[in-house]
């Protein structure tokens, strides 16, 4: 809520904001307690200085270390030379495996029952007692036998920490021993578990391999064939079948062939004769020699016609000779084209009939031929099968011999349990605990470390309203003033503080009233602001000193001021402002005052009374009543702040403390605000939060709050404003002068 602004009845109180420290804060903390951190600190040096010189002197440790080669875990083939590269991932993991083997309980219960573990110290200091000592000395080792495995490097590291140089390399070494035969142990039983398995599955495969060869030899004897065992060579009955089968195939082209030859045959025998009949005809003998006479004869016609002429005798006789020898030509073309076409026939039927008679045979014979094949390929397949059955048993047995000779081998590697014995751990030349380098820098940095954490628990545990920021987080009304505590300020340390307003203008405290007196009036109008009550949540929280210097900045300010003492139960008014015939270190109540008025036993005038400061008047608590709350609540009370608003510009009222009595509450519903005053030194955070509470629960209007008696705080922003003030007061002395 930002300053000036005057809270209403009807507002309600907003919700508290987290807590959260700025690094200015954190820093200003640092600085208010840096004796007590650095005194810790130092102190936190001495204390780690002293327990490293005690624990070097009375019980040191002693920490042996030695390593275990661990090989690749990938299975070497024995049967090849050299190492193969295996996977780092795996190898690592693998030596991860072994070292939560190397530190599994039961190791360390064997590591406890060897004979020289049980004769060290170490082991003695757990007592006689078996069932005792043996747990305690496990538990022991737990703690300070450690095992790792390396991550770049093929080594597992065992290491153990005791109070006895000697014993701790003794306690390492014997661990050394009992894993490297542990693993030596369970590494050739597992050899020789597998040579026992693989020789047992070596003598079945051999059973089964005779079973196989007696089945083989069993089809032999069964088929009477031989040549199963020639892949490569085509059987006897595959070419036999094979060359029936192309003569048959050959047979039906032939007859196939004749068929169509018996056909031609057929229509050349009742068809007109062809050419091929015709050149047949034409070179028989006789139709040669007939040809042969014709052309004779017809030559000796050519002379004769030429010498007789046509018509004559002998070329008539000439021409009939030619005539009788065409028709013998004719007559014999004709007997031999048809003795020719009636052979073809007759051959071409026998030809035919003899393929197809050879074609009958060559198909008994394939048939025969192919049974034979057929009981042959069923008898080979059979020979096939059991041969494959053969070959698998072979080779499984070839394989499980070839597995037995190199397990066989590595039985006898130095290799096999996958650990070698690098060296015997050393004795310890020096303490590895205490060091002096942990010690010192590990107290110091604790002490520090309490140090911060104490300042901070204090600053946490303080729960009083200190400074504005206070204000601000967690009470949520607006701050007017902040007025420093006495012992701050050297030019009052002489004065009343509740009149140092008037007596020592120039200091710091009647700068900061002027402060407040500026910002109540920036609150509200002018109006809104004549009747102030001023009331604290506990008695003797300063509000009466605020109230009275308030008065005097405003009376400076050229106000007529009324102050009224309402504190029936700590008057004391008349105390600061006595009167002229009253010894001020005498005055101990008031005989008339604002409570006669109230019950009537005067009027206005009568209760008030000057100050000794000119527009400055007071009006004293009289004597305590009864029922001091009714009275304030009653009409008179009311009728005397409306009437003295309109006779002074402001009239402020001294109340009694809130959560004391239930006075404040009566009296703030009568006024325009209520300035409330919280003491830095007094006033806790809860008590300021109920006080709001209660008065905005009657509806009364705060118009804020005082933080008085503020000290100043190493890195605040108070020590800042007090030293620039002190400054600047000392330049305008300088300057008026």
């Amino acid at each position: 809520m930002p300053v000036g602004r005057v809270v209403g009845p009807a507002e309600q109180r907003p919700a508290m904001a987290a807590v959260v420290m700025t690094p200015k804060e954190i820093l200003d903390i640092f600085h208010r307690h840096m004796l007590l951190i650095v005194s810790l600190t130092i102190l936190g040096l001495i204390v780690g200085g002293v327990a490293w010189y005690l624990l070097l002197r009375y019980d040191p440790k002693y920490t042996a270390r030695t390593y275990v080669r661990v090989l690749s875990p990938e299975e070497k083939d024995p049967m090849t030379i050299g190492r193969g590269v295996g996977n780092e991932t795996s190898a690592f993991n693998h030596r991860e495996s072994l070292t939560r083997l190397l530190t599994r309980q039961s190791n360390f219960e064997e590591l406890v029952n060897r004979d020289k573990v049980r004769e060290t110290k170490w082991f003695k200091r757990f007592g006689e007692i078996k069932d005792i000592s043996i747990p305690k000395a496990i538990q022991d080792l737990g703690k300070n036998f450690l095992a790792f495995a390396e991550k770049n490097a093929e080594y597992i590291a065992l290491s153990m920490t005791c109070s006895d140089k000697n014993e701790s390399a003794t306690i390492v070494n014997q661990m050394v021993d009992l894993f490297l035969d542990s693993q030596r142990v369970a590494t050739t039983g597992e050899v020789r578990d597998k040579l026992t398995m693989l020789t047992s599955q070596l003598s079945d495969v051999e059973n089964q391999l005779a079973e196989a060869e007696k089945a083989l030899a069993a089809v032999r004897s069964t088929t009477m064939f031989t040549d199963f065992g020639r892949e490569w060579f085509e059987d006897t009955y595959t070419r036999r079948v094979n060359d029936l089968q192309d003569r048959q195939n050959q047979l039906s082209l032939d007859i196939e062939r004749y068929k169509n030859i018996l056909t031609n045959y057929g229509r050349q025998v009742t068809g007109p004769i062809d050419e091929q009949i015709r050149d047949m005809v034409e070179r028989d003998p006789t139709v040669t020699a007939l040809t042969g006479q014709i052309a004779t004869l017809e030559t000796q016609l050519a002379g004769r016609l030429t010498k007789f002429g046509e018509n004559h005798r002998v070329v008539r006789q000439f021409q009939e000779m030619i005539t009788e020898t065409d028709r013998k030509r004719e007559s014999r073309r004709l007997e031999i084209a048809e003795q020719t076409r009636q052979a073809n026939l007759k051959n071409a039927r026998d030809n035919l009939t003899v393929l197809e008679g050879e074609y009958v045979q060559l198909e008994k014979m394939r048939q025969e031929a192919s049974s034979k094949k057929a009981d042959y390929d069923a008898a080979r397949v059979l020979y096939g099968q059991r041969a494959s059955i053969r070959d698998e048993i072979r080779r499984r047995r070839n394989e499980i011999d070839e597995q037995i000779n190199k397990w066989k081998i590595m039985h006898n590697d130095p290799e096999t349990p996958k650990v070698k014995f690098v060296g015997y751990a050393p004795v310890p030349l020096a303490v590895s605990s205490p060091m002096w380098t942990v010690y010192f820098p590990g107290g110091t940095v604790l002490g520090f470390m309490l140090g911060i954490g104490i300042a901070f628990l204090i600053e946490l545990l303080n729960d009083l309203v200190r400074t504005p920021r206070d204000v601000t987080r967690y009470l949520h009304i607006p701050l007017l003033g902040i007025i420093p505590d006495a012992a701050e300020d050297d030019q009052v340390s002489d004065i009343d503080i509740r009149l140092v307003a008037r007596l020592a203008p120039y200091s710091i405290m009647a700068e900061s009233y002027r402060r407040l007196k500026t910002n109540l009036k920036l609150t509200g109008s002018t109006e809104s602001s004549k009747a102030l009550l001023i009331s604290s949540c506990m008695a003797k929280d300063g509000k009466t000193s605020v109230a009275v210097n308030l008065a005097a900045t405003l009376v400076a300010d050229n106000k007529r001021v009324l102050l009224i003492d309402a504190n029936f139960w700590q008057p004391s008014l008349h105390a600061i402002f006595p009167k002229p015939d009253t010894i001020p270190e005498l005055a101990v109540q008031s005989d008339f005052g604002l409570s006669n008025l109230l019950m009537g036993q005067g009027d206005y005038q009568a209760v008030i009374r000057p100050s000794g400061i000119e527009r400055f008047d007071i009006i004293d608590s009289g004597p305590l009543p009864s029922n001091p709350t009714e009275f304030l609540g009653c009409a008179r009370m009311q009728d005397l702040v409306n009437q003295q608003r309109q006779n002074y510009d402001y009239v402020i009222i001294d109340g009694p403390p809130v959560l004391l009595v239930s006075d404040t509450k009566m009296l703030a519903r009568l006024v325009d605000a209520t300035l409330l005053v919280f003491n830095a030194g007094t006033t806790r955070r809860g008590a300021a939060l109920r006080t709001i509470r209660e008065l905005r629960e009657v509806n009364a209007p705060i118009a804020g709050c005082v933080l008085l008696a503020v000290k100043i705080l190493k890195g605040g922003y108070f020590h800042e404003q007090f030293r620039s003030y002190q400054e600047y007061q000392k330049l305008q002395l300088a300057h008026s002068v």
